[in-house]
């Protein structure tokens, strides 16, 4: 038995957070790809599809800075619990959206998932350490780097056949389902999911423990590099929003959407997989987050050159196989990285600074998309973060991660 399987068959609290992981992804999907062929048809616009996608990803970065101070004071089981409950009662809101006058209440229900995403995701990334002996560390992370991957296939997949077969009502039902089911996995996890704190310590309050994590970030060039570069996929991260178009423009529908979106959860699934060796090897930790980012911006690039439905789905298929390794590269370097009393802080700032470069791209195409052809815009995303990929190496070149942590006394304030 290979160690990746190996892992997730041993470890049973391990494998419920995995599977508690899977589920909350695959519910995201069987929102959003039904969500973002309904909005269109409703109003006859791409630009609420865009605003769904930004507010999605805006609301999440604007709050990680808070809420990672939260992983890292209580309990992360009971945060994790919480924000599944949260979001199931988001989507239930989804099922008001009728007709171009109730469109809006899809971003009231988007922002309330958001939010619970935001109180989610810290807390899931920062426990992943504490499920893990250190041994098992580099396959565990294999595996829970696939875990978005996996269920974008299943839930984009599954999610656009069910939204043509039944409608959009029914994938947000089973959406709902799911988090409940997620919440009960979570609740089945029993090592503790943060180290033991002194209790004599003194917590900070929020703003201070925020201040205290941007320091540790800033003062360690290593760190910084680590949570700077999931930016360059978010920057491209546009070309979302012209999935429903682009498959209009084929003419393949709301099945052709969901193959778009499978086939990007395909590559983000298989690429955290191939690179269970670099994992291995940290000194090829930055040459592999270049090509990473890289390839993602080529590939885009491609797809908005060439005329062949299948053809763009082996393209997006490359981009996101780009993608998902640049994620489970730089979440499994940070890890090795950060002490555990700070990892959420530090994990919720590499995510809000993802997260706004996702929003930053969806909104500059939420105001062009409806006047500039699909496959402009889909090249002037790869080309940005093939851009950004070249200058954050340039920038990086020097930085090595096979010297020791340093242990230096993390900055304060008072």
């Amino acid at each position: 038995m290979s160690p990746t399987v190996s892992v997730l068959v041993r470890n049973r609290d391990f494998r419920n957070l995995f599977l508690a992981e899977l589920v909350v992804f695959g519910a995201d999907w069987f929102v959003m790809v039904p969500l973002l062929v309904l909005l269109p048809a409703l109003t006859g616009s791409g630009v609420w599809g865009a605003l769904v996608l930004a507010v999605d990803t805006g609301m999440t970065a604007l709050l990680l800075p808070y809420t990672g101070t939260i992983a890292d004071r209580f309990d992360r089981r009971k945060i994790m619990m919480a924000a599944n409950l949260a979001a199931l009662a988001g989507i239930l809101l989804l099922l008001g959206v009728r007709n171009a006058g109730t469109a809006w209440l899809a971003l009231v229900s988007i922002a309330a998932v958001a939010v619970a995403k935001a109180f989610y995701s810290p807390a899931a990334q920062a426990a992943l350490p504490n499920v893990l002996d250190p041994a098992d560390l580099a396959a565990g992370n294999a595996i829970a780097g696939s875990a978005w991957g996996t269920m974008t296939v299943v839930g984009a997949s599954l999610g656009g056949m069910l939204s043509a077969a039944a409608g959009p009502y029914a994938s947000f039902w089973v959406a709902a389902a799911g988090l409940a089911g997620a919440a009960g996995l979570a609740a089945r996890i029993r090592r503790p999911l943060q180290a033991p704190r002194d209790p004599a310590a003194v917590v900070p309050r929020t703003w201070p423990a925020i201040r205290e994590a941007l320091g540790y970030i800033a003062h360690r060039p290593r760190v910084l590099a680590l949570v700077t570069v999931k930016s360059a996929v978010g920057l491209g991260n546009g070309v979302l929003t012209v999935f429903p178009l682009l498959a209009g423009l084929y003419g393949v529908g709301a099945i052709g959407t969901g193959l778009l979106f499978a086939s990007r959860g395909a590559g983000a699934l298989v690429g955290p997989i191939l690179m269970r060796r670099v994992l291995s090897n940290r000194a090829w930790l930055l040459t592999g987050l270049a090509l990473s980012m890289s390839l993602y911006g080529l590939a885009y690039v491609g797809v908005s050159v060439v005329s062949w439905f299948p053809l763009v789905l082996v393209l997006v298929f490359l981009a996101h196989l780009g993608g998902g390794s640049n994620w489970v590269l730089s979440n499994y370097a940070l890890q090795g990285e950060v002490p555990d009393r700070l990892r959420g802080r530090v994990f919720a700032t590499d995510m809000m600074l993802a997260t706004l470069a996702i929003s930053v791209s969806q909104l500059v195409v939420a105001l062009v998309v409806d006047a500039v052809d699909e496959r402009v815009v889909l090249a002037g995303c790869g080309l940005v973060t093939v851009v950004y990929a070249a200058g954050w190496r340039l920038a990086t070149r020097r930085l090595s991660l096979t010297d020791p942590v340093e242990e230096q006394e993390t900055c304060r304030t008072p």
